[in-house]
């Protein structure tokens, strides 16, 4: 086998990986429900169950844990490529315990069902589809990255259905740079493939000693549930979340302040993904915004600097 061959290997399975954490060994096992939630503050992010709730023909996958009698949860919108695995346990467990929480996959990822969305608007229809079979009218939201995007497109459709909205990581429709991600997100790709690393390490953080130090402790988490894993990412997902991010970067921005929510906007100051300066442009966007800027920091600040954002978060969701 040529040095070629070898390399095709190499990202063939590094994008497999991407984002995913799972072991192969590990087999899912679930709760079936429609309705019911498994919320018991007894749980953490690595030991509750995975259930499943059928909406529009697909099976979604999801963790639900945290306060019980919570009539407006918030619901944890992920980002590219990411399954129930790509949730920082730190926030999870801290919104938990003062907030039912819960995850999901998106349509054709991880263990939910379907063939990937080819599109941002599709994803939304989906989530506000997910909500719905859950039972829900109203919820809160807090999205990182391509999460805030899905957000921002179920906001046109059925504004209604949330009440505060908590984006982190994310950008308007058509805002400078987003549609640039593709390139980015693949150079990231192969240089995790030489150096042995989660691309992630690169993506989310700044490469001086502070942000390699919080890149380093934040995959180390994700890999803490040790039993139950979620299952891999297929490699086409890569190929066409990406292809729908492009398309929405380089569409016609959305008219924001017809929405009257409470809106929480975070990043890093050194946002290379989706650069910082989209972070201001949309706060600016939504008439009732607040906007945190963490210092020395990238794409993941709200994972490097998660005490803080659970403290903000918390405090802006109780208002």
């Amino acid at each position: 086998m040529n040095k070629y061959s070898i390399t095709a290997l190499l990202i063939i399975g590094f994008i497999s990986s991407l984002f995913s954490q799972t072991n192969n060994s590990e087999i899912l096992t679930s709760i079936n429900t429609q309705s019911g939630n498994a919320m018991n503050v007894g749980y953490t992010y690595a030991t509750v169950p995975t259930q499943f709730v059928e909406a529009n023909g697909i099976k979604f996958a999801y963790r639900s844990y945290g306060k019980e009698g919570d009539d407006i949860p918030v619901i944890y919108f992920n980002h590219l490529t990411a399954n129930l695995d790509n949730c920082d346990p730190r926030i999870m467990d801290a919104i938990a315990a003062q907030r039912h929480i819960i995850s999901f996959d998106y349509r054709g990822v991880g263990a939910t069902t379907g063939k990937q969305g080819v599109s941002i608007p599709d994803m939304a229809k989906d989530a506000i589809a997910f909500i719905h079979a859950l039972g829900y009218k109203q919820v809160d939201i807090m999205a990182f990255s391509m999460g805030g995007f899905i957000t921002q497109e179920l906001l046109l459709v059925e504004p209604q259905l949330a009440r505060k909205i908590i984006l982190a990581g994310t950008g308007p429709r058509g805002g400078k740079g987003v549609s640039d991600v593709v390139g980015l997100t693949y150079k990231d790709i192969f240089k995790g493939i030489y150096t042995f690393r989660d691309p992630k390490f690169y993506l989310f953080f700044t490469q001086n000693e502070v942000g390699k130090a919080a890149a380093r402790d934040f995959i180390k988490r994700l890999k803490e549930r040790t039993e139950n894993r979620d299952k891999k990412v297929k490699p086409s997902v890569l190929k066409k979340q990406l292809r729908a991010i492009a398309d929405w970067g380089h569409d016609a921005p959305a008219d924001l302040s017809v929405f009257k929510h409470p809106v929480l906007v975070a990043n890093g100051d050194n946002d290379r993904m989706v650069p910082t300066p989209n972070s201001y442009d949309l706060a600016k966007r939504f008439t009732n915004s607040e906007i945190v800027i963490y210092p020395n920091s990238g794409h993941g600040a709200i994972f490097q600097y998660h005490e803080e954002f659970v403290k903000s978060a918390l405090v802006f969701l109780a208002k």
